[in-house]
């Protein structure tokens, strides 16, 4: 994936679009963007930075994952198997980037939430009390050429769930939901080793650079059109809890 960061406006719809699409718990976001300010008044400056699951060539949450739950595929996406997933959270201690949520609750209770908060008469004069539907069922597909439940499904308890490059999308050959909705088209996906690929060819010629790539994890998340945040950024604004959440 490549991100413009001269492009992006801070608008948070792949905030959105992830949230729908894969259904993820209140106040869980596999999709962030960063507000961050730097320097000092009156000289300081606001930029945006959209930070997915870097999907690590390698990956220090797979090797400490005791039970292989957590694994890399061939084509470079980083999964996590529900069925082996014993939730212990290694992965999310070893991660640099933060991008790993710990599930606490079952499927079924975050369901009641959201049919509770649907049924609210304010919501069902907007929605002429029609309740938008829960799940989305494609999360329930078994994936690649392993057929493990890796998409995210019911989001099950006693689990760590992230980012997945919306999986059951690229599956089908589509985009993941973050990149088809970015209104300013900041977000390019595609096979970095094809160098006739839109994100190859988007790429080529620009200046570039990855989220930490001092620690060896080599990313699969690569941006153009800014900077790395300095050690003095600040993030500002954090108000994301809910935003777009089915659950929220």
């Amino acid at each position: 994936m490549a991100i413009d960061l001269d492009r992006c406006q801070g608008c948070r719809a792949c905030v959105e679009a992830c949230k729908i699409e894969n259904n993820t718990p209140s106040a869980v976001f596999w999709m962030y963007v960063f507000r961050l300010e730097e320097g000092t008044y009156p000289d300081t400056s606001i930029s945006f930075l959209p930070r997915p699951c870097q999907h690590c060539h390698n990956p220090p949450c797979v090797k400490v994952c005791p039970t292989g739950a957590r694994f890399h595929r061939d084509d470079g996406i980083v999964l996590t198997d529900f069925d082996r997933c014993i939730g212990c959270r290694y992965c999310e201690v070893a991660c640099p980037y933060g991008v790993n949520f710990f599930n606490w609750r079952k499927p079924e209770q975050a369901f009641a939430d959201y049919q509770l908060k649907m049924d609210d008469p304010d919501l069902a004069a907007v929605t002429g009390g029609l309740i938008p539907p829960y799940r989305n069922p494609d999360l329930d597909e078994l994936q690649g050429d392993e057929q493990r439940r890796t998409a995210g499904s019911a989001h099950y308890k006693g689990v760590v769930e992230k980012c997945t490059f919306c999986v059951q999308r690229v599956e089908k050959g589509l985009d993941p939901a973050c990149v088809v909705t970015c209104p300013v088209e900041a977000l390019v996906f595609g096979d970095l080793e094809d160098p006739n690929s839109p994100v190859s060819t988007y790429l080529r010629g620009r200046d570039q650079f990855k989220l930490l790539e001092e620690l060896g994890t080599d990313p699969s998340v690569i941006y153009v059109g800014g900077t790395p945040p300095t050690p003095d950024a600040r993030e500002i604004e954090r108000p994301m809890t809910g935003v777009g959440n089915a659950n929220a």
